[in-house]
């Protein structure tokens, strides 16, 4: 086989935990090979998570930023024009990042979830992918990856919970799930 070099779109979806996990392992990966990694993180914001600090060793080769409030109200409820409002600002700084090629790969965390509560237009995502530099690597993650997505990745994994601690009645744990 040829070695083909080119940006690739990588979807971690499913109901299973590990999804930003794996997309921090693949940066950590990025990192270590001289690559700039920006990860944003559409939801996140009101938790301080542990990978917060630990990013922050990397200086600017790996830079971590919380663009929401973090709880979204789904389901009977709409999400809060504040929330929304948000993730459209989120958007548009990945918007940018992942056309710049500043970035050598761009982690959209929890995009697939803003996309599924109808606060982001799956297509406005599908043409940034599209028209991304071509050795730009970008990286979705979030349960119900839309199907135009999962269509255009080059590489899609669903996680599946088999079990989980939850379910005993353990909550989440410091250094673990956050």
């Amino acid at each position: 086989m040829p070695d083909v070099r080119r940006g690739l779109i990588i979807v971690n979806t499913g109901p299973g935990k590990g999804k930003t996990t794996a997309a921090m392992g693949t940066a950590l990966r990025a990192v270590g090979q001289g690559m700039r990694v920006l990860m944003l993180q559409f939801l996140k914001g009101s938790w301080h998570y542990g990978e917060l600090d630990a990013v922050k060793a990397f200086g600017d080769k790996f830079v971590m930023k919380q663009m929401g409030r973090g709880f979204v109200k789904v389901g009977k409820e709409k999400p809060s024009p504040e929330d929304v409002r948000m993730v459209e600002e989120a958007w548009s700084e990945a918007d940018h990042a992942i056309r710049s090629g500043e970035w050598e790969l761009v982690i959209l965390d929890e995009i697939n979830y803003a996309i599924a509560y109808g606060m982001l237009d799956a297509a406005r995502v599908v043409d940034s992918l599209q028209q991304k530099p071509e050795l730009v690597h970008v990286i979705l993650t979030g349960r119900n990856a839309h199907p135009t997505i999962v269509d255009l990745a080059d590489t899609v994994t669903e996680m599946r919970q088999v079990k989980h601690a939850y379910e005993k009645g353990v909550m989440a744990q410091r250094g673990i799930e956050y």
